[in-house]
């Protein structure tokens, strides 16, 4: 079974083709109009969107094939468990429904490292009881920035080493941002590894790839997590009819 994964945020659109649990391929894209024109290209059989900017009427309007449109109220293969269903984001759910697609048993914790820090957790039962949200990167030099009168906006590029002693203003916001993002992954894994010695920790999202070094055999960096997460829930879907 070919499925199409469409997810589309606020400033880009990603797509995966799968087969079954398998990635064909993978694309980005800023405009609608892309993804459209990229689409008639390709062989599926069935299609799920989650989207943020746009609403189901408005995509069935401009797309010539049938969705699964991802909703809080779509079926799901996990057991809600959160106080306030209805508020949990959708990107959540997907993110520890892609690691269970990954890995079979055990307890399991995704850190999502996106605008926010999104920490989300799966029993071993595959009931979801919630997580934590902090800051994200970007959203810690901003703030540093905007609300001191001197602080520069900092920034940390792909591959730059980070020394935890900075030297100077912008290397010690870096060390301040990168390291205490790394620090806080730490403790909060070493807290949830004495509850749950049978834990695996799943990180994904833009930023994963800038803590990279934190794999260990049982802490995996796997970026496109969520999209594994919707291609699960749509094949859910499909087999329930």
């Amino acid at each position: 079974m070919k499925n199409l994964i469409i997810d589309i945020g606020n400033t880009r659109i990603k797509s995966a083709l799968f087969e079954a649990e398998n990635v064909i391929s993978e694309k980005a894209f800023i405009y609608l109009e892309e993804l459209i024109a990229d689409v008639k290209s390709l062989d599926f059989e069935h299609c799920l969107i989650s989207s943020v900017k746009y609403t189901e009427e408005e995509l069935a309007a401009v797309l010539d094939f049938e969705f699964v449109f991802l909703t809080v109220h779509t079926p799901v293969p996990i057991s809600n468990k959160y106080a306030s269903p209805d508020t949990l984001g959708v990107d959540r759910k997907a993110a520890v429904i892609g690691a269970r697609a990954l890995f079979g048993s055990g307890s399991l914790l995704s850190i999502d490292l996106g605008s926010c820090i999104t920490y989300d957790f799966l029993t071993s039962k595959d009931e979801y009881l919630g997580g934590s949200i902090s800051p994200g990167m970007n959203m810690r030099f901003k703030a540093m920035h905007q609300q001191t009168a001197r602080l520069p906006l900092a920034a940390i590029k792909e591959n730059e080493k980070i020394n935890l002693i900075g030297d100077k203003t912008i290397s010690g916001l870096q060390s301040g941002v990168y390291h205490g993002i790394r620090f806080e992954i730490e403790g909060f894994i070493a807290t949830y590894q004495q509850q749950h010695q049978d834990l695996k920790v799943i990180i994904c999202g833009g930023d994963s790839k800038f803590f990279e070094t934190l794999t260990k055999d049982y802490i995996f960096v796997i970026p496109n997590l969520v999209l594994y997460g919707l291609n699960r829930i749509l094949t859910y879907n499909v087999n329930k009819k």
